[in-house]
């Protein structure tokens, strides 16, 4: 069985979790333990930078869109950055990106976090 890992850092007060291997059933509730971690401790500005996932299966997609609502409603949100182009594809044809918003690059991903927040300040 495939593992998944999962490295973090924290660029300007967002998350970046680089994801690495798989994410399927057998790994899912790994990464569903990360995000309950993060949200515990208000880390709710996430990127996913799936450039070293090679496979996400529904039960995968699953965590990241069963995730998403309480996330947002703590004025959160996950991006997704650097999917394979096979991933990409799923992801495409589940409509997901009606739910996530995907980004080419983890770079582009922070980019949106520090725009929002810029258009935040503001309207204050």
């Amino acid at each position: 069985m495939d593992k998944l890992a999962i490295d973090e850092e924290f660029v300007d007060n967002v998350v970046v979790l680089k994801l690495r291997g798989i994410i399927d059933s057998g790994t899912a509730q790994f990464l569903e333990d990360r995000f309950n971690d993060l949200v515990s401790s208000n880390s709710v500005r996430i990127v996913a930078d799936l450039g070293d996932v090679n496979y996400i299966s529904s039960a995968g997609w699953g965590i990241f869109v069963g995730e998403i609502k309480g996330i947002r409603q703590r004025n959160g949100d996950i991006k997704l950055a650097s999917m394979h182009a096979d991933v990409r594809e799923v992801f495409d044809l589940l409509e997901f990106n009606t739910l996530l918003k995907p980004y080419n690059t983890k770079e582009e991903a922070l980019a949106a976090f520090a725009m929002h927040q810029n258009t935040r300040i503001q309207d204050s």
